[in-house]
Formats: structure tokens, C-alpha cells, sequence
């Protein structure tokens, strides 16, 4: 009898040694006499039990983790590969994980379930339904699905992703492109990589459908270069997609051609700002471009573009396949569906948590992520990546919704949650977003490239004490000059997590002040 086992085999998996334990299952098994079938699959997200073995069981899949070669040997003597048995790292069926069943998977529905470039396996969950639908459907048609949905962009200005498509369609122009930004270099994110790693041709989907709603033929992957298992797996799930049909000319035969590439990025952070990856992918120096005109009109060498990112094309296949209105009951307000977000720093259970915008931000640090892995009390959470606020625990009720967010001066953005623990220093992370600013800036605008440095060189001073209140004015002031001056948000959006740890950490910006001055 043959009993199958599926280890993942994404980045995070493989880091923590998924490949070794292949070799050490095959060869355990020889020794044993038992038939076992390795089946390499993408990650479930939960990351704090990776590397997580999965056994295929009557009544499901029932896990173990989190796996170590020491483990193998206990493993083999239990006869895990029955299942249901007795040992420490038993976790029981992994779909009623509470950590995985009180999610809403909407576009993560495959990951961990799937061989990441099997087309037989991405079509019986699913797969290319939705792009099937939209070969039947006039390009406003599958605008208008997108629109209606409710659709955001997963990215820092989650500008409607249905307007922008509109635009593009009603661009006149000889070639139009579709654009998928993959640069994914926010803290603590890794959702992009999931996708890509775990379940490419969700992403291929994505994209050829936005290239049929708006009369692109030609698609391009800007792929963060750190991300080499992803740049494989994608270039060979194009091929495998262009040899099935479902790529490339005459798709599934109805006379309509998509043509995708991946191309790496240049390694820099302001290569997520669009127009500075429109500029990269042309082989230029990434920088910001003066806007008006949009991208949507004037982009990649010079034609209508849609630029998306990964998140947005990945929810497309759902929304096309179950309608509008199945992805658009999930949401409050205006943020509609759900949004993959990433806990990471001090978190005791790190991973991908796919919910409906709307719980507390709370809810997610504490009944997802289980608060610190250290035990210690946690302090401070800065969500949306480097440029996002730091937000104080008076602020952890606020709802996981764009507006809310906004309220409180914070932003979602990609989703990234990085959580810290009483110890930080939250000065010193002021210091930080000024000095990532520094490194990064494309240097096109004063208030991002000069503003950056001051800003470095006055937080070092009121750190020291030197003239700590009209130091704390100038860098107020400053921060204003590059959140009103700057030309893109790369300057615009790194005084938010300045001025809330100013806000709501003073207290670690004055250590070395004198009593005078604090007096004063």
C-alpha cells in the first residue's frame, strides 16, 4: 500500500530545511519497507509550524510540525503516515487548525493544497474558470465584474481597481500593457511571494483576464530580484500555460493572444512606486515620473498600462468565476473582500491571515497571532511596511479597513503587520524610517533626498540632547515639508511613522534631554 506525504516547498519552508527532510523521509522509508509518495506542495502560511508535513487521511489531511531531521526517527517508529497517531508534533486535521479554519481564503484558497505547477491540479480547484468565463464576456463586461466587486488595490493608495481598468479600456492606442508589480519590498510581507511560489497560475489567470478587459496582449511580471524560487516557478508555469492554450496565441481558441514575461527587478525599494518600475522596466534609472499623465493613459513606453499588484490580479479568477457579489459580501464600508495579512517581528504564530476586512487589529495580533513569541508585553505595531505609522496599544481596536485606518493616520497597505515588544526603542525606529528613506529615495525630488538626511541628523541630535525642544519643532517641521512637498510617496509617507512615534513614544526621543530643558 502507498501512502502519500506533502512537504512544502516554498522559500520560508526550504530555509527551514522542507528540502532535507525529503531525503530523510525517502530514505527512512527504504529502510522501513513502506511505500511513501513525497508530494512537494506550496505552504499553508502558518508559518510557526513550518515545516509542516502533511498525510492524506480519509477524513483529511492531518499534520505534523513544526519538523526536524531529530524528529524523523519518532516519526518512522509512530508510523505517521497512518495518520491519525500518537506523537508530540500531532496537530490533528490541519483544516480545523483554528489558526486556518476562522480565516475567509478567498484568494488563497489553493495555498498549501496544490502541486504549485500542476495545471491538472490548479483546474480541479478551480483554475482558469474564471478565465473562461471572461473569454465569453465583452471587455466593459469584465470591467464592470471588477468594478462592482468592490476591488482595491492591495497596495498603499488601494485606488479602485475597476476605475483604473476603465481608463485603460477607453484608451485609444496600438499596444497596451498589463503590468503586475511583484517588487515586493515592504517589512514583513510575503503574500506576493505565496502567490507566486505556491500558486502561479492563479496569477497568470489574473492577468490575462485584466489583458482581456482592456485589449492588452502583452503582460509583464516586475519580480523582486530576491526572489529567485519565484522567478522559476513563474517562467516555468508560462511555459506550461502557452503549451496547454491557456497563454499566449489564440487562447482556448477564441482568436484572443496574451503574452507574459517575468522580468527581475533592480533591487530597489522605489521600484514598487509604478512609475518608477515603468522606468526600470524600460531599462532606465527607476525613478519617480512627474504625474499627470497616469500610467493608465502614458505608460510603459509611453502606452495605456494597467499597473497592478500582485494581491489585486490574484483576487480576479474568484471574482469572475463566483461574480462580483459573492467577493463583494465579504468587507465593510467601502473595502470590499478580504486582504492576505502578514504577521511578523515579535509574534509568537507568524504567517498569513486571510481575512474580511473589518476585525480589530487586535483580534489579529492577539487571537491569531498569539501575541509576542517572547512572552513580553507587546508595545508598539507598525502596519503597511516601512513608511506605515507605529501605532500604540490606545489604537489596536481600530477596525482592519482602509478608512479606519486613515482616520487614525495610519495605513493597510500591503498588509503587513511588524509587532514589537516593550524593549524597542522607538526613537531609534524613527530613526530608522528616515535613514531607509535616505538609502532609498530615487533622489528626483528635494523634500524626499535632502529631507531624509536632515531628518537623520536632527533625530541624532535630539537623541543626544543637544537642544532637544527646537530640535523636536524642527523635525515637526520637516516632517510637514516632506509629507506636503515630496513628489511621490516614497518622501510623502516617511514622516507617518515619524510623527507617531514622536506622537505616542516621546518619551524615547528625550532620554538624554536635560531636566532643564524638559522643564521648559
Amino acid at each position: 500500500m502507498s501512502w502519500t506525504i506533502h512537504v512544502p516547498s516554498d522559500t520560508t519552508a526550504r530555509a527551514l530545511g522542507s528540502d532535507r527532510l525529503v531525503s530523510g523521509i525517502q530514505v527512512l522509508a527504504r529502510e522501513a519497507g513502506v511505500e511513501l509518495h513525497v508530494r512537494r506542495n506550496g505552504t499553508r502560511g502558518l508559518y510557526w509550524l513550518e515545516p509542516l508535513i502533511e498525510v492524506d487521511t480519509p477524513n483529511g489531511r492531518y499534520g505534523f510540525g513544526p519538523v526536524n531531521d531529530s524528529d524523523l526517527d519518532s516519526l518512522f517508529a509512530s508510523e505517521f503516515w497512518k495518520g491519525e497517531v500518537d506523537h508530540p508534533l500531532a496537530l490533528g486535521l490541519v483544516e480545523e487548525l483554528p489558526y486556518l479554519k476562522r480565516q475567509q481564503r478567498l484568494t488563497f484558497a489553493r495555498l498549501g493544497r496544490i502541486d504549485p505547477l500542476s495545471l491538472d491540479d490548479y483546474r480541479a480547484h478551480a483554475g482558469f474558470r474564471g478565465l473562461e468565463k471572461a473569454l465569453t464576456l465583452a471587455p466593459q463586461a469584465i470591467v464592470d465584474a471588477v468594478k462592482e466587486s468592490g476591488l482595491r488595490g492591495r497596495g498603499g493608495a488601494a485606488f479602485p481597481t475597476g476605475i483604473k481598468w476603465q481608463t485603460v479600456l477607453g484608451a485609444s492606442a496600438d499596444q497596451k500593457y498589463i503590468v503586475c508589480n511583484a517588487d515586493e519590498g515592504d517589512s514583513g510581507t510575503f503574500a506576493d511571494r505565496l502567490v507566486m511560489e505556491c500558486d502561479p497560475y492563479m496569477l497568470i489567470e489574473g492577468m490575462t483576464i485584466a489583458g482581456l478587459a482592456v485589449g492588452a496582449t502583452q503582460g509583464y511580471i516586475y519580480l523582486r530580484s530576491e526572489y529567485p524560487q519565484a522567478f522559476r516557478t513563474l517562467n516555468s508555469a508560462i511555459e506550461r500555460a502557452c503549451e496547454a492554450g491557456l497563454l499566449g496565441a489564440n487562447i482556448l481558441g477564441s482568436g484572443s493572444d496574451f503574452h507574459l514575461e517575468v522580468r527581475l527587478g533592480a533591487g530597489a525599494y522605489i521600484c514598487g512606486e509604478e512609475t518608477a518600475l515603468l522606468e526600470s522596466l524600460e531599462g532606465k534609472r527607476g525613478m519617480v515620473r512627474a504625474k499627470p499623465p497616469l500610467p493608465a493613459l502614458v505608460g510603459l513606453f509611453g502606452r495605456p498600462t494597467v499597473v497592478n499588484n500582485v494581491l489585486s490580479l490574484a483576487a480576479v479568477p474568484f471574482i469572475l468565476d463566483q461574480g462580483a457579489a459573492a467577493y463583494a459580501e465579504y468587507g465593510m464600508g467601502r473595502s470590499r473582500g478580504t486582504l492576505p495579512f502578514q504577521l511578523a517581528g515579535n509574534v509568537k504564530q507568524g504567517g498569513l491571515v486571510e481575512l474580511a476586512f473589518g476585525p480589530s487589529l487586535r483580534e489579529l495580533m492577539f487571537e491569531f497571532g498569539g501575541g509576542t513569541r517572547n512572552g513580553r508585553a507587546l508595545r508598539a505595531v507598525q502596519v503597511g511596511g516601512p513608511l506605515g505609522a507605529y501605532l500604540p496599544e490606545s489604537q489596536w481596536d481600530t477596525a482592519l479597513d482602509y478608512e479606519a485606518f486613515a482616520k487614525v493616520g495610519a495605513v493597510l497597505g500591503h498588509g503587513g503587520v511588524v509587532m514589537f515588544d516593550d524593549t524597542v526603542d522607538m526613537g531609534e525606529q524613527a530613526r530608522f524610517s528616515m535613514e531607509f528613506c535616505v538609502a532609498e529615495s530615487c533622489g528626483k525630488c528635494t523634500p524626499c533626498r535632502i529631507g531624509s538626511t536632515r531628518g537623520v541628523e536632527v533625530i541624532d541630535r535630539i537623541r543626544a540632547g543637544e537642544q532637544v525642544e527646537a530640535n523636536l519643532e524642527l523635525l515637526s517641521d520637516l516632517c510637514d515639508t516632506m509629507l506636503n512637498g515630496s513628489l511621490c510617496a516614497m518622501g510623502g509617507m516617511t514622516p507617518f511613522p515619524v510623527q507617531s512615534a514622536m506622537k505616542h513614544f516621546g518619551e524615547d526621543f528625550v532620554k538624554n534631554a536635560s531636566a532643564a530643558e524638559l522643564e521648559a
